[in-house]
């Protein structure tokens, strides 16, 4: 099975949940192994933050991420028409912290990514398959999951009153998420909205938006969709939490009451398992697949770092400073990292008055800075030594990079010899769109 993104950029617009603020909202294409990244537009720097478990923050009725100062609220219903959709790489632009409710279902996301025609790419999908059961309880709910070849989901739904319970178990893909899943809304019982409002929630909540249960009357300004529509709903939103593992997976998914605190908390230790069956396998024989040193500033379980970390690592220092965040790291020798730029960079004052670009020499330094990062902490150097940029072949520029860009540098080591040389390949991307590439080679010599 294909990697899948969209053909073309697709928007939406309407008032989120929460917070009540009207919301723009653009799915972009991106490229392979790329993910799902969401564009904060409205902030400065336009910052990025990809929808990992590691990044939640708020799980009081939706789930939130945040690194920083960024934040995204209630990102359940797109993360699950994605992944329902089987879309892999896009980026997700907003102009507001939280995507517009709609009708507080998928149906519309799920609308607006078939517009967006999906399609295969090169690069093969790679799976997480569930190898032991993992479960997560509280009080009276409960989730488990069990390997299985596919993805299945048993459900049971039921309010405090133990009303309204509701039975489903249904294997997920495209065909069953579409008719069976999507269109399913959100609902809350009468007596918490009013606690809800205390908490500073569903300030844009309507009869439109979600199904309001009052003992045992269903208040709503359209009738169900289906009879078992609640249960039908937490199906979604466990499908919507799980891709906060960063992967597809491989299991079937056993859930009693769920929400998403008990969601997000079975995410978290099947990434505890992922991370100790990555661990425990057996090293392929090669330069590069060595066992990372542990004890410095990066570690074989983190996945990303901040600027302290980078400037950690790195050398350079203001004006020169061209990685201000890695923001994944993937296989030891693979990176992605992040510059934001504004219009407060030195460089954009005389390159050009009135019309300033980053120059695309600087976007080779900054590709040279990420693969500096990968060769100073993730192979095999000695800390005598250290990595010297020696040439830059097949150099490209495709776009020009303005203030307010955040160009995504994308670094891999393809090749290390006799631990004198190394060779890495290098694109930059802004909002998901191919702005440079370059081959680089490094000398690694004495420090």
């Amino acid at each position: 099975m294909k990697q899948r993104t969209l053909s073309r950029e697709v928007s939406i617009k309407g008032k989120a949940l929460h917070t009540g603020e009207e919301v723009n909202l653009t799915i972009k294409p991106a490229p392979e192994n790329h993910g799902i990244v969401f564009k904060r537009l409205d902030l400065y720097g336009k910052p990025v933050i990809k929808p990992l478990i590691d990044f939640v923050e708020d799980l009081v009725r939706s789930t939130t991420i945040a690194d920083g100062h960024t934040k995204v609220h209630t990102v359940e219903h797109v993360l699950s028409a994605l992944s329902g959709c089987s879309v892999d790489n896009v980026l997700i632009e907003m102009d507001a912290s939280e995507p517009p409710i709609m009708d507080g279902s998928a149906k519309h996301f799920v609308n607006l990514i078939q517009k967006g025609e999906p399609v295969d790419q090169e690069a093969d999908r790679e799976f997480y398959a569930l190898d032991k059961p993992i479960s997560v309880t509280k009080g009276n709910s409960s989730i488990i999951a069990l390997p299985h070849d596919g993805f299945k989901i048993t459900c049971t739904s039921s309010d405090d009153r133990g009303v309204h319970t509701q039975h489903l178990s249904i294997d997920i893909d495209i065909e069953s998420y579409i008719t069976h899943i999507s269109a399913a809304r959100t609902f809350t019982v009468y007596e918490d909205i009013e606690e809800l409002i205390k908490l500073g929630k569903i300030k844009g909540g309507t009869l439109d938006s979600a199904i309001v249960i009052k003992g045992d009357k269903i208040l709503t300004k359209e009738p169900l969709r289906y009879k078992d529509e609640f249960v039908r709903h937490k199906i979604l939103d466990i499908i919507g939490d799980i891709v906060l593992l960063g992967m597809p997976i491989k299991a079937h998914i056993i859930a009693v009451r769920p929400g998403h605190a008990l969601n997000a908390q079975l995410t978290q230790k099947i990434r505890e398992a992922q991370l100790e069956s990555i661990k425990a396998k057996k090293k392929p024989k090669g330069v590069l697949q060595k066992e990372v040193v542990t004890g410095e500033v990066l570690t074989p379980t983190e996945t990303a770092l901040d600027i302290r970390a980078v400037m950690d690592i790195l050398p350079h220092r203001y004006p020169f400073l061209m990685v201000d965040r890695v923001i994944e790291v993937i296989n030891e020798n693979e990176l992605i990292a992040i510059k934001n730029l504004s219009m407060n960079e030195p460089f954009f004052q005389g390159h050009y008055p009135g019309m300033p670009v980053m120059p695309g020499v600087l976007q080779v330094e900054a590709m040279a800075q990420a693969v500096g990062i990968l060769l100073l902490k993730l192979c095999p150097i000695d800390e005598s030594k250290v990595a010297l940029f020696m040439s830059a072949n097949n150099v490209k520029f495709r776009q020009a990079v303005v203030p307010g860009d955040t160009l995504e540098i994308r670094a891999k080591i393809i090749k290390i010899k006799a631990k004198k040389l190394a060779q890495a390949e290098c694109k930059c991307f802004v909002s998901g769109k191919p702005v440079s590439q370059a081959e680089l080679m490094f000398s690694i010599v004495d420090a």
